[in-house]
């Protein structure tokens, strides 16, 4: 990041919010949650829809580093999610994280391929969280996207790094069947990914982009490939 760009970032309000403590986001470590304003995506079943279309938000990047010298032996790590982070260019942002001491997980939907390689690259990444968001035949109905191509590059990446890291679905019936998943599973045991692979469950309790509604259509659970590890969220 050149000097000018550095500068811009440290006034640039780009982080919606700061959720303060969680032992939920980052496996085995307590952290916090950095919200980076926007999205390139408009998925029709994201319930940060506020985060998704917000244009700035509430906090600089040293606002960020100010309350994480406050959490100094507290806290074990940081999450940096959305949004999408990525969107931003985090390098010196993740230097000064790391200077601190604390561990970085990105959530991402990998569509800023050189983003996320140049992270890890310099190793500033420890922990990587990949949203898979539908099988490529209905990657941009659900997604509102054109960038199935671009996450794919960010997936092959990660299979091919020594970074830890997990691939994950948001499932909502009406959108994804049994059938779609299999595919997405097909897809990363071809790879080689042969980890476990994260289903979380779509969350109707909350307003989301498309207006969704719990789903009308069950899922079936039995029809899945064993192919993979599923865990339920």
């Amino acid at each position: 990041m050149n000097t000018d760009s550095a500068n811009s970032l440290k006034s640039e309000k780009c982080i919606y919010d700061i959720t303060k403590f969680t032992h939920l986001d980052y496996p085995d470590q307590l952290a916090c949650i950095f919200w980076f304003s926007g999205c390139n995506m408009r998925c029709d079943f994201c319930y940060n829809k506020d985060i998704v279309f917000a244009k700035k938000g509430s906090y600089t990047l040293e606002d960020a580093l100010a309350f994480l010298r406050t959490r100094e032996h507290l806290l074990d790590a940081v999450v940096l999610s959305g949004g999408e982070a990525s969107s931003y260019d985090l390098t010196a942002f993740c230097r000064q994280i790391k200077k601190l001491g604390f561990l970085i997980k990105l959530d991402t939907n990998g569509t800023n391929y050189l983003h996320v390689k140049q992270l890890i690259d310099l190793e500033l990444l420890d922990y990587v969280a990949l949203d898979y968001k539908a099988p490529q035949y209905k990657f941009t109905q659900i997604t509102h996207s054109n960038k199935y191509e671009e996450f794919n590059k960010t997936l092959d990446l990660l299979i091919n790094s020594n970074i830890d890291f997990e691939v994950r679905t948001t499932l909502h019936a009406d959108l994804l069947n049994s059938d779609d998943i299999n595919l997405i599973i097909e897809d990363l045991k071809l790879k080689g990914y042969n980890k476990t692979y994260y289903i979380q469950e779509f969350l109707d309790t909350q307003s989301n982009i498309g207006g969704l509604e719990k789903p009308s259509k069950s899922f079936e659970k039995s029809q899945l490939s064993n192919n993979l590890p599923i865990i339920w969220r």
